[in-house]
């Protein structure tokens, strides 16, 4: 049996992965290809286009990167034809796994796209894409069930894989010091970083008392390191978990990262600032009253956000202060129980994957 898996950034990569590992054990026989990152690698996909060439952040950023992602979608499309899978299983990543999902469609492969579009976020013209060209959508939030029921599609839910990951085993993190730590993570991605980890630094002199640490990826190491130069920061790279774990607060970008956050009952304050035309293209678009996935899941506001021009050192500031206080964190932490309540699963990729198999 073959497979052709497509993910495209780094959450699709760890979720690739487990998915592939769950597969690989039950029919060892299996064949995987596809893109993906070094996760995926790992578990015995032959990955023929890494995520690092994949993913661009923003409206600029994209229109920018055209013609690479013109080339990517043709050497996909015809890799795909070349290795002529059971199956596609496609991993988040909207705006090219659709376009590859016609693509399977016309030929005659089975569509599996795991980790639906957010088109209850934005652009739902995609809804009718996924209904013409998916043959199974597993989704991984409870309120997406019942969304894609009313659109008239099928729809497959087994709990969050991320529920699952972080029950695994972390690493000890060692980074010699006695002060208790807080965390940034400022995103996975080139523009992400240069845009917000500025701002993020510029607090580290209200709290001397604490020794920040940036959570970073080995291919977004250097970067970190030379935004950071000459601040009294340490860089750690690919152990975001351990970092999180033993972090009194954190300050994150939008995205997954702010659910994982949670689930470690760490106090966080969502931070994201983008260029110009991106940010004010994205409020004609997105008709959603929050970013971070805390407080769409939970329908309010648990955590703060501090989005574009509210992302300031002075606001930073005092929103830290205030998650620092015993205070600040009663309502958060009964907030994030919650959360880990409606989310409760396990065994999601073993699920996810016996479902595929059997579906083929």
């Amino acid at each position: 049996m073959k497979l052709y898996v497509v993910s495209g950034e780094k959450s699709g990569d760890l979720h690739g992965a487990n998915l592939a590992k769950e597969m690989m054990r039950k029919t060892p026989e299996l064949q995987l290809r596809g893109f993906g990152g070094d996760r995926m690698i790992e578990e015995g996909v032959k990955v023929v286009k890494h995520i690092n060439e994949l993913s661009f952040m923003g409206f600029t950023e994209v229109i920018k990167n055209l013609n690479t992602i013109n080339k990517n979608l043709k050497f996909c499309k015809k890799d795909i034809s070349d290795f002529n899978p059971d199956a596609i299983i496609l991993i988040d990543f909207p705006g090219f796994n659709l376009k590859i999902a016609k693509y399977a469609k016309q030929k005659g492969i089975k569509v599996f796209y795991y980790i639906s579009p957010k088109v209850w976020a934005w652009n739902k013209s995609r809804v009718e894409q996924i209904k013409r060209y998916v043959d199974e959508l597993i989704v991984i939030f409870p309120f997406e069930v019942e969304y894609f029921k009313e659109k008239g599609i099928t729809v497959n839910y087994f709990g969050n894989p991320l529920t699952d990951e972080i029950q695994k085993e972390i690493t000890e993190l060692s980074i010699n010091s006695d002060k208790k730590i807080i965390a940034l993570l400022p995103g996975s991605r080139k523009r992400e970083i240069e845009m917000n980890l500025p701002i993020m630094l510029s607090v580290i002199p209200n709290f001397l008392d604490y020794q920040f640490v940036i959570a970073t990826t080995d291919n977004m190491f250097e970067l970190c390191s030379k935004i950071s130069k000459n601040k009294d920061v340490k860089i750690i790279k690919e152990q975001t978990y351990s970092v999180l774990k033993n972090s009194e607060i954190a300050l994150v970008t939008s995205g997954t990262v702010t659910l994982e956050t949670a689930f470690f009952n760490i106090p966080q304050l969502v931070c994201y600032k983008t260029d110009f035309l991106t940010y004010n293209l994205a409020k004609l678009f997105v008709k959603l009253k929050w970013i971070s996935l805390v407080n769409i899941i939970m329908n309010k506001e648990v955590v703060s956000e501090f989005i574009q021009d509210k992302m300031t050192k002075e606001n930073l500031t005092k929103e830290m202060n205030y998650l620092l206080s015993e205070n600040g964190r009663v309502k958060l932490l009964s907030d994030y129980k919650e959360l880990n309540i409606i989310l409760k699963s396990e065994d999601v990729s073993k699920k996810i994957g016996d479902f595929i198999l059997q579906n083929i």
